[in-house]
């Protein structure tokens, strides 16, 4: 049995994985979605990207402590936004982890914040933080149409997304080692034709990870649960 251990984006939750959860669970596998600091039903928790580290490191820890991955490991998944704390964190952990699965994610940048890898080097991000006090709040629907998302979904999203802790997004990066070194897949959303990022190609093309694509929006836990839940269970299998 491998345990997954399941990360959502910028503004989610652990519920964001309600639809892929059961799916796993009867592959036989074992899903703990969480919710980092500030989000969800922990919105009221201060954060920066280094809460964050320690979220997925102590969810990763209790389930070392439970047996819950004995015999198939355990496998990270961070999607998104939480890829960079999800990479940091598979950094620090090592070889306590079978693999490191980055959904359509942005990768950490040793020395860097997380707006610094956004096509307008995080200038939007950084002005709509300072408009809203500390945090960045959820986009507008059109901007989740954008990234393939429909309409049902971006309601569902909408209606229980919270704006995401400011510091998170902004505080720098301190990786432990390089991201060429953990035991990884990244796994693109093509949606419209997008490319995968060239961060994750030049680590997927020719280099030490592995890669999937996927036919679906940014946020295929929501659009394409099942698609997702298949190409998670056949990392358990790598």
């Amino acid at each position: 049995m491998t345990t997954f251990v399941l990360t959502a984006g910028a503004w989610l939750g652990a519920w964001a994985w309600d639809d892929v959860v059961p799916l796993l669970e009867a592959g036989g596998h074992r899903a703990v979605p969480i919710t980092l600091a500030g989000l969800a039903e922990r919105r009221a928790e201060s954060a920066g990207l280094e809460t964050h580290v320690r979220d997925i490191v102590a969810a990763v820890e209790a389930v070392e402590a439970a047996g819950d991955g004995d015999g198939g490991g355990t496998v990270l998944v961070g999607h998104s936004y939480s890829g960079v704390p999800v990479g940091i964190a598979a950094a620090r952990l090592g070889d306590r982890l079978r693999r490191t699965v980055f959904v359509d994610a942005n990768l950490p940048v040793h020395g860097e914040p997380f707006v610094a890898s956004l096509p307008d080097g995080g200038t939007v991000v950084r002005r709509a933080i300072a408009a809203h006090g500390t945090d960045w709040p959820p986009l507008p629907p059109a901007a989740f149409a954008a990234h393939g998302l429909a309409p049902d979904h971006t309601a569902d999203l909408l209606a229980r997304a919270v704006p995401h802790p400011g510091a998170t997004l902004t505080d720098v990066v301190d990786l432990p080692r390089p991201l060429a070194s953990l035991t990884a897949t990244y796994l693109h959303c093509r949606r419209d034709g997008s490319q995968p990022r060239p961060d994750a190609a030049a680590l997927t093309d020719g280099g030490a990870w592995q890669s999937a694509v996927l036919d679906s929006s940014h946020w295929p836990m929501l659009s394409v649960p099942g698609e997702l839940a298949a190409l998670l269970l056949a990392e358990a299998d790598r």
